[in-house]
């Protein structure tokens, strides 16, 4: 594997000697998410492989190329996942991917976000240095916390080499409840359960239905069926689309935006959508205008992003405050002084 980083490394210096942009990509699952994908392909799949591994300590490392399917198979060998469910979007979704692209699934408000999970990483800089940041165990204080910035950054700020992640047992039982009620009800229900000691580890509401899972202990999840009501179903599958957003809601339009509100914000009437997360994330099908959108996101609190399709030339990503911009190229050049990772993928400037 020395010789492949080797390669990485000369690689970039090039790029950056002849100002060239590299796009750095693993299997391209998500080459749809942020603007459109420019340079070179520095692809990251020949640097792959389980670096470390103890199930007692909660902890893995894996090389950024690892394809995500092939962790998640050695976990479940031990009963353990990576908890917030990242989605895969296809068969080739890698590790790298999975961080760079900083999502989570249904779970993400029982447990935490992406970015939570990662304890440290490895990353190659444009001067074709190896950095190493955070470490191996969950608690670490030391220094800046740039591996969970990493998260979410969809690879401007270098390549990802290796990363280590906490996982945790998968639960020892589940089940999914459905109820029949309208958005404001939902909402409201949610965040009166949020506020309680149920086992709620997902959430959804969609065409006047409320579906919730929960998960844990037998007797926990009993209680709270007699708490919430409503009727028992398999729930599997559902949640299972939901992560990968193949049910019919978001296969039914070509746009779709991801807005990002307080859990009490009440609906927005912009389109059909679908609630996540206890409130905090609701998915929006609409043909409006992106500037009336993001204006009613920030309206409510929160912010829109122009998730998948539509006219991208009005940004992908609600745009930043000048001084939040500032702190952004800041560290833009100083892991990329040449400009050369996924340049424009998140903002036109980096």
């Amino acid at each position: 594997m020395e010789e492949v980083v080797q390669q990485f490394k000369e690689t970039i210096l090039a790029a950056g000697r002849q100002r060239q942009p590299l796009c750095i990509r693993g299997g391209g699952s998500k080459d749809w998410y942020g603007q459109t994908p420019q340079g070179e392909i520095l692809d990251t799949r020949a640097y792959q492989g389980v670096v470390a591994y103890d199930p007692t300590e909660l902890v893995i490392t894996v090389r950024a190329g690892t394809p995500l399917a092939e962790v998640e198979a050695v976990l479940a060998q031990q009963n353990q996942a990576l908890a917030f469910e990242p989605p895969h979007f296809g068969a080739g979704a890698t590790v790298g991917g999975m961080v760079a692209c900083g999502m989570s699934g249904p779970r993400r408000a029982a447990v935490g976000a992406a970015r939570d999970f990662v304890l440290g990483a490895v990353l190659m800089n444009g001067k074709g240095e190896a950095l190493h940041f955070g470490g191996q165990v969950m608690k670490n204080v030391a220094g800046y916390d740039v591996s969970r910035m990493l998260a979410g950054s969809l690879g401007t700020l270098g390549l990802l080499l290796e990363v280590s992640l906490k996982v945790l047992p998968k639960p020892y039982a589940e089940t999914t409840l459905r109820l029949e009620m309208t958005e404001e009800e939902a909402i409201r229900r949610l965040n009166v359960w949020g506020g309680q000691p149920l086992p709620i580890s997902a959430s959804a509401w969609c065409d006047g239905a409320l579906l919730l899972r929960l998960s844990g202990a037998k007797a926990a999840i009993t209680a709270a069926q007699h708490t919430i009501g409503g009727e028992e179903i398999a729930g599997d599958d559902f949640w299972l689309a939901m992560r990968e957003q193949s049910n019919e809601f978001f296969t039914q339009s070509d746009v779709l935006w991801r807005l990002s509100l307080p859990s009490i914000a009440p609906p927005l009437a912009l389109g059909d959508q679908l609630i996540e997360w206890g409130g905090a994330q609701r998915w929006l099908r609409s043909d409006a205008d992106a500037a009336a959108i993001r204006a009613a996101a920030v309206q409510a609190g929160g912010h829109a992003t122009l998730f998948r399709g539509g006219d991208k030339s009005a940004g992908v990503f609600q745009p930043l405050a000048p001084a939040v911009a500032r702190i952004h190229q800041n560290m833009k050049n100083a892991f990329d002084p040449d400009g050369i990772f996924n340049p424009g993928r998140m903002y036109p400037q980096y």
